[in-house]
């Protein structure tokens, strides 16, 4: 059963703020999917096949490739501009684009980490802050 309490809670905005079902019961489906490099499944996944596999179930639309490669697809974007559905891009310890999330609301975005696999995070945590490149939009 969805709930958007539990999503308004995470994200710190109301309830009714939670209004794309397909988006947030996708993540409750895969919240704490284990982190596997090349993974695509429930057994295991990674960033960016991730960020394909939502966006494929949720929006019909098909991405893939690397993190890298995903922002060389999408029209860059401002943090400021950022909106639900938006990908945000990390370079971490690397000089190219290494990590890649989708944006939710109010700075949280959703991404599966190595540690914790599938997890949601604030873009003004220091970490995430010390790496975030930018956003980015399908064109």
């Amino acid at each position: 059963l969805f709930r958007s309490e539990k999503y308004s809670r995470l994200l710190g905005v109301n309830a009714e703020n939670i209004s794309n079902r397909k988006l947030y019961s996708f993540i409750d489906e895969w919240y704490g999917t284990p982190y596997k490099y090349g993974g695509k499944t429930k057994n295991g996944v990674d960033c960016s096949d991730f960020a394909s596999v939502l966006y494929k179930e949720v929006f019909g639309k098909k991405i893939n490739g690397s993190a890298s490669s995903i922002y060389n697809q999408c029209e860059h974007i401002s943090k400021e501009e950022l909106a639900e559905g938006d990908f945000v891009f990390f370079k971490i310890d690397s000089k190219d684009i290494s990590h890649i999330g989708i944006y939710l609301q109010n700075n949280k975005f959703v991404h599966a980490t190595v540690k914790k696999g599938i997890m949601i995070d604030d873009l003004d945590e220091d970490y995430y802050k010390k790496y975030f490149i930018g956003g980015g939009r399908i064109k």
